[in-house]
C-alpha cells in the first residue's frame, strides 16, 4: 500500500477568496486525504486480491497434571502460534474464563489445561464451549487437554478422542518419528514427517469418526497410534493433536508447524503460506 506523505498545518492555510471559511477550506483538504487514503486501501485490496484476515484465538491454561509445566509451555505455545500474523492470541490462566459470556468475540479456544485436582471449570463452562464449537466456531486441544473435563461424557464427543486411564499411558520419554498419514487436508498438505522429543500418548480412547492426520509407532507395542487428527463438531472446527509434554516439544519445527496450521484451520482458516487467506 503506497504511503501518505501529506501533512497538514492548520495555522498555514490562507483564507482563500472572499467569505470562504477556513475551517471549510481544511475539512476540504482533510475530505480529498481520506479519499486519497481510501484510494490507496482499495488498490492494496485489488493487488492481493483479498482483505487481510485476523483471527481471534482464546489459549485457555492455568492448571495441569503436576509433571507437566504449564507455566512454561504456555507461553512457547502461544508464540509459535503468534509465529502465523492471522492468529492474535490472548492467554486466560484460569480455565472457568470458558463460562464467559463473551466467549464469542472469538474465532477458536485452544484447551491447554488438565483439571487434575481441582473439578472442571463448571457447568455454565461445559455448556458455553459445547455451544462454542457447534456454532460454526472452532476448538485446539494439546496434549493432556484430552484429561481434561473428565465427569462430563459429552466431552468426548467433543474432544473426538480422551485420557483413558486404563489404558498405559505413553512411551517413556523420547525421540520418535511422527508420520504424515493425510497428504491432501489443508492441515498436513505439504508437511513432511519430523522426529521429535516428547511423550507419545498410547491412552487415546474414543470411537468418533475422525479424520486422521498424523501417526507415531510406539517402541513399545509397534502399535500406531495418533498424533493429530481432525473433525467437524455440529458446525465447527476441531483440530486435536496429543503433542506437547514440555517446552522443547513445542519448539520442534515440525510439532510447531503441525500445532500452528491446526489452529489456523480450527479458526476457519485454509491456506497457510502467510500469502492468502480463506474463510470457511
Amino acid at each position: 500500500m503506497r504511503q501518505v506523505t501529506h501533512f497538514f498545518c492548520f495555522a498555514d492555510y490562507p483564507t482563500g477568496v472572499a467569505g470562504e471559511s477556513p475551517v471549510k477550506r481544511v475539512w476540504f483538504h482533510v475530505m480529498v486525504l481520506a479519499a486519497g487514503i481510501t484510494s490507496a486501501l482499495a488498490m492494496a485490496q485489488d493487488k492481493t486480491g483479498e482483505k487481510a484476515i485476523i483471527k481471534s484465538v482464546l489459549l485457555v491454561t492455568g492448571q495441569d497434571y503436576p509433571g507437566h509445566k504449564w507455566r512454561e509451555t504456555a507461553p512457547v505455545l502461544a508464540e509459535l502460534l503468534r509465529a502465523d500474523g492471522r492468529l492474535r492470541v490472548t492467554v486466560t490462566e484460569d480455565p472457568k474464563s470458558l463460562a464467559s459470556p463473551d466467549l464469542g468475540q472469538y474465532d477458536a479456544i485452544v484447551l491447554h489445561f488438565m483439571n487434575w485436582e481441582q473439578p472442571d471449570p463448571g457447568p455454565d463452562a461445559r455448556a458455553n464451549l459445547k455451544r462454542f464449537v457447534e456454532s460454526g466456531k472452532g476448538l485446539m486441544l494439546v496434549h493432556f487437554a484430552c484429561g481434561a473435563f473428565q465427569e462430563w461424557p459429552e466431552f468426548k464427543e467433543l474432544a473426538g478422542r480422551v485420557w483413558d486411564p486404563k489404558l498405559r499411558g505413553h512411551d517413556p520419554f523420547g525421540t520418535f518419528r511422527v508420520d504424515i498419514v493425510n497428504t491432501t487436508h489443508p492441515i498436513t498438505k505439504g508437511l513432511a514427517a519430523f522426529d521429535t522429543t516428547d511423550e507419545l500418548y498410547t491412552c487415546l480412547a474414543g470411537d468418533r469418526p475422525v479424520e486422521l492426520l498424523a501417526t507415531a509407532k510406539s517402541k513399545v507395542d509397534g502399535k500406531d497410534y495418533p498424533m493429530a487428527f481432525s473433525f467437524m463438531y455440529g458446525k465447527g472446527r476441531v483440530f486435536h493433536c496429543p503433542l506437547g509434554h514440555d517446552a522443547g516439544a513445542f519448539q520442534n519445527r515440525g510439532a510447531a508447524e503441525l500445532m500452528r496450521r491446526g489452529c489456523a484451520w480450527a479458526a476457519g482458516l485454509e491456506t497457510f503460506d502467510g500469502k492468502k487467506a480463506k474463510t470457511k
